[in-house]
């Protein structure tokens, strides 16, 4: 099974809305290690890794968010996996 890791900003109506909370739940019931903030200028940031494909399905999952977000576009940087990250979660 291969790895991946991404690293994300996602833009548009992003905070306020539990999209944290919910990448943390959808991340770590796909097994995936990382973790989710939000950002000064209103984004959110995030970066993700495992199987590549649980790591696609998190992307796919961003690209909507939860229930009243608007997310008008994400900037993905695809890295090379490190393995050093903790069990997904949020950041202050």
């Amino acid at each position: 099974m291969s790895h991946a890791r991404v690293h994300c900003i996602v833009h548009g109506r992003v905070q306020g809305v539990a999209f944290r909370a919910n990448t943390r739940h959808y991340a770590r019931g796909l097994g995936l290690t990382g973790w989710v903030r939000n950002c000064s200028d209103g984004t959110v940031e995030l970066v993700a890794e495992g199987a590549e494909d649980r790591v696609q399905q998190l992307v796919a999952w961003c690209h909507h968010g939860p229930p009243g977000a608007r997310v008008t576009h994400i900037d993905m940087c695809w890295e090379s996996p490190v393995g050093n990250l903790p069990p997904f979660d949020i950041r202050c």
